[in-house]
């Protein structure tokens, strides 16, 4: 399973690390997920892999 919010679709990034010297080094970088326990509309809980902002925003109802 890959690190995947299961709210909004976030995950990983990519992008470049630049030095002083303006070269550029290709980096990847994580989402902030966090697994938590969360209970559905039809009463299940399960875990799943959610975003911070998610969470913060409460779009997610933790059990």
């Amino acid at each position: 399973m890959s690190r995947i919010c299961s709210v909004c679709g976030k995950g990983k990034l990519s992008g470049n690390m630049v030095s002083h010297s303006n070269r550029k080094t290709p980096v990847s970088y994580e989402a902030n997920l966090q697994k938590v326990s969360v209970k559905h509309a039809d009463g299940k809980v399960s875990k799943e892999y959610v975003c911070a902002r998610c969470l913060k925003s409460g779009k997610v109802e933790r059990a």
